[in-house]
């Protein structure tokens, strides 16, 4: 029997375990359910392993995955997808194992005792975040003056920090990651708010609208609009330094 951490956005959390893998609620593992929040878990002894809720929020569990791997608490992470999550996986997604959310217990079990009997590289950092369609993955990203810290997950620009919610956050890095590139509407809804989102292209608008205010009238200049495409942000990396 192993100590499992399931890390999940649903609500209630005491549903998690039976909506995102219903498979294990058959198995005789201690699950215990937190938030995809880092602070907390930092908190607490660490489990055999980390189940990872890449169901609910994928684009979210996308971040967190790379974040877990980023603070490196060497643990093996089993990610539980979507059927439609399959499309979006690559080697830029840090974790050991992936379940698809309809596996039944025997499959799920198989699955967690390979993982767990796998040895487990030495030290911290067993989980590297590799790099995402060729670009490295630093801890901060500099366009212009503004700085997305991806372990802090904050962002300053001239030198103050913004307020961002965790969409706005998501984005303004993709953006960030990609200077002089131009983003189509339909790949940032993919890729910041996932294949299971069914809202239209307005969300990517609203959001950019409220990214450019937070911004200030000095930057918004920076997120530019390709009409009829998509968005594009300006500016040498490192101008600042």
């Amino acid at each position: 029997m192993a100590d499992l951490v399931l890390l999940t956005p649903h609500t209630p959390a005491t549903a998690a375990v039976s909506v995102v893998l219903p498979g294990l609620t058959l198995l005789p593992h201690r699950v215990t359910v937190r938030p995809m929040d880092l602070g907390p878990l930092l908190g607490t002894g660490e489990p055999d392993a980390f189940v990872v809720d890449a169901v609910s929020d994928l684009a979210m569990a996308h971040g967190f995955l790379r974040t877990l791997a980023t603070v490196g608490l060497d643990r093996p992470v089993l990610a539980v997808v979507a059927d439609a999550g399959l499309a979006v996986l690559d080697a830029a997604w840090p974790l050991d194992d992936l379940v698809l959310t309809g596996a039944g217990a025997p499959e799920v079990s198989a699955r967690l005792r390979i993982l767990l009997g796998r040895p487990r590289p030495h030290g911290a950092g067993a989980h590297p975040v590799p790099p995402s369609d060729g670009i490295p993955a630093p801890e901060e990203i500099r366009v212009a003056d503004v700085v997305v810290d991806e372990a802090g997950w904050s962002v300053r620009a001239g030198g103050q920090p913004l307020d961002l919610t965790f969409k706005e956050f998501e984005l303004l890095r993709y953006l960030v990651q990609r200077p002089g590139r131009v983003v189509t509407r339909d790949i940032l809804l993919q890729e910041v708010w996932g294949m299971d989102y069914y809202g239209g292209t307005r969300t990517v608008d609203v959001h950019i609208r409220r990214l450019r205010a937070k911004l200030g009238p000095e930057r918004e200049s920076l997120i530019g609009t390709i009409r009829g495409v998509g968005y594009r942000f300006s500016g040498p990396r490192g101008a600042d330094r």
